[in-house]
């Protein structure tokens, strides 16, 4: 099985600060890849060079084993990257519906807005995620934490994303929007969606993700199975960059 992401030796200086250096690291379809690390380590620099926020100072970065130019979040999306924010990034005054195609509205012939049709459109989607998500037409400030968070992965599935970056995505949520969010990352594994996740959780880590990889000071300290290191080993690469003793790096399952 062929990654459906590879980032080799990528680099990014701002000014004199090297806040990437040389780091490779790839995701394979229907896996979940922790990226770790303090802040100011470069996990979230990384991350917006694959969704185009950053242009990218040195290294390629291959999709589905082709090399891509990724210079805006445009051309991220065509590549079938989609980024979930822990902001989310909605309209608070819009609805679900308007949302889910805020920016990529669908038109009649007649250029007007096809309500019907993204009305439709946006209940299947939302069904697929959630059977029990039923307020499409609620302002989604008025929705809970769990319900935006369908919102925002159900924007993202739609336009026909394979690969998710999902930053802090159980942040300030409750035990059972937690549990939802899991649920909804188990489903989007089993559809063969790849998921570069950050965060700072450790339980996250290690009941969302199969691998993972610790960042400090720009720099990989390593890359291991989820299921191969403890939550001390991880701390440990995290807060002194060591890496665990007699653990074996990889970059594949």
């Amino acid at each position: 099985m062929n990654p459906l992401v590879e980032m080799r030796h990528i680099g990014k200086s701002f000014g004199g600060v090297q806040a990437v250096n040389d780091v490779s690291i790839n995701l394979y379809p229907g896996e979940v890849v922790a990226i770790l690390g303090h802040n100011g380590a470069g996990k979230s620099t990384l991350m917006k060079m694959l969704a185009g926020a950053y242009p990218i100072d040195s290294g390629d970065v291959l999709i589905n084993g082709e090399k891509v130019s990724i210079r805006t979040p445009v051309d991220a999306q065509r590549c079938g990257i989609e980024s979930i924010y822990q902001t989310l990034a909605l309209a608070d005054n819009l609805d679900a519906v308007a949302n889910l195609f805020l920016g990529r509205e669908l038109l009649t012939p007649w250029r007007t807005l096809d309500d019907h049709r993204m009305d439709a459109a946006a209940r299947k989607v939302f069904e697929r995620l959630n059977k029990n998500f039923k307020n499409v037409r609620t302002p989604v400030r008025r929705l809970s934490g769990g319900q935006r968070q369908v919102v925002a992965i159900s924007r993202a599935i739609y336009f026909n994303a394979k690969i998710l970056i999902m930053d802090e995505p159980t942040a300030a949520l409750g035990p059972e929007e937690t549990a939802m969010v899991g649920g909804l990352v188990q489903q989007l594994k089993a559809e063969g969606v790849g998921i570069f996740l950050i965060t700072h959780d450790m339980p996250d880590v290690f009941s969302l993700s199969d691998r993972l990889a610790v960042m400090k000071n720009g720099k990989l300290v390593g890359s291991y199975k989820t299921s191969d290191v403890t939550e001390d080993e991880v701390l440990g690469m995290i807060i002194a960059g060591k890496q665990p003793e007699g653990k074996v790096q990889t970059h594949t399952l």
